[in-house]
């Protein structure tokens, strides 16, 4: 007798949006130092065009102050359980992906115990001990990798329903010295994960994952602030290097995807959406060009890859749980996600790890 087949489906969605706008222009008035910790001598005015025009980055999100990473997170999972319309103590894991745990207004220490999922279980009130909550800190992949993880139980009937959550507060570890501070955002998002066993495959057809670490384990890194003088000489912050960072990420995406793709028994030309972590918009046009091209497919399709980078910026782990949670609820104007579509969800980040999964709705 054959053992059945489970398939994980998607039940319900959560984002949560800071309402904290921060513009490109509220940048004016920072002091911009170098890696060597010299003062920029370009105007600021001049350093945030330049930025706008590689990253597409208009505005971003950031948490008010009496706000942490659990509260938001908290937030992105009351909304998914509501979508979903399930008990939530129906749920046999919760699985957070971040990369910074509970980081608190008024400094960048970052609070690992309790786990941010743990905390999240305690803000919804779940009784159940069998509800096992647990972190999964990989980077920005970290809620496409919870995603995957998730599978993996429910395929092996280990578990019938799972919430995976994505969520960071980058605002609060960046180096305001640091232009690539103008990159980053706060936001989370979140899935209910289900079993289904019907007769047509359905919700996650395949998924990949790959780490390189040997020469790219530094790519993202904590170290001090540009400036050398704050008065903070312990501080670390978030820092990366950018330009390697988006070659690793040109030569590396494409074909993890194609991957992906490949193991799902799924072309390109099947796709109607492509939601990639939103890390910099011209980043992100370049390696779906590069996708199409492995293909021998010369025009690229605009409407398969939305975008919301140049409103909220990159929010980490939060990016495409949240453009997920949009699109699904016709926020994201010009995109619509319908019954049959396959999707795929890819992400690239720290580690440095990628990984994407094919997903038909």
């Amino acid at each position: 007798m054959m053992a059945e087949r489970y398939y994980s489906v998607i039940k319900g969605t959560g984002s949560y949006i800071p309402t904290k706008r921060v513009m490109n222009e509220d940048f004016l008035s920072h002091e911009f130092y170098d890696s060597s910790g010299e003062k920029l001598t370009k105007p600021n005015q001049e350093i945030i065009e330049k930025f706008e025009a590689i990253t597409t980055i208009q505005e971003r999100r950031y948490v008010n102050d009496d706000q942490t990473t659990s509260d938001i997170a908290f937030y992105a999972a009351e909304k998914a359980i509501v979508d979903a319309g399930i008990d939530k103590e129906s749920l046999d894991y919760i699985i957070v992906g971040h990369n910074f745990a509970e980081v608190k207004n008024g400094n960048n220490r970052m609070e690992q115990l309790p786990a941010l999922a743990s905390r999240v279980k305690h803000k919804l009130g779940i009784k159940n001990p069998a509800t096992v909550a647990y972190d999964l800190p990989f980077g920005c992949p970290g809620w496409v990798q919870g995603m995957i993880q998730a599978d993996y139980y429910i395929r092996s009937g280990d578990a019938k329903r799972c919430l995976v959550i994505g969520a960071d507060v980058l605002s609060r570890v960046c180096d305001p010295h640091d232009r690539d501070s103008m990159i980053y955002a706060d936001g989370a998002g979140a899935t209910i994960l289900e079993a289904y066993n019907g007769e047509k495959p359905k919700g996650i057809l395949a998924h990949g994952t790959r780490s390189d670490t040997v020469e790219h384990a530094h790519m993202l890194f904590m170290g001090p602030s540009y400036k050398k003088d704050t008065g903070k000489p312990d501080n670390i912050y978030l820092k990366m290097f950018g330009r390697k960072l988006y070659q690793y990420a040109l030569e590396n995406v494409p074909t993890a995807i194609k991957a992906c793709l490949e193991k799902s028994n799924t072309h390109l030309s099947e796709i109607k959406k492509i939601l990639i972590h939103q890390a910099n918009g011209k980043m992100d046009e370049a390696i779906l060009k590069r996708l199409y091209k492995l293909y021998d497919i010369p025009v690229v399709s605009e409407e398969i890859m939305p975008m919301t980078i140049e409103k909220f910026g990159n929010s980490s782990t939060a990016t495409v749980p949240t453009l997920l949670d949009l699109i699904l609820n016709g926020k994201v104007e010009g995109h619509a996600i319908n019954t049959g579509d396959k999707i795929v969800l890819a992400s690239v980040g720290a580690g440095m790890n990628i990984n994407a999964i094919v997903y038909q709705m």
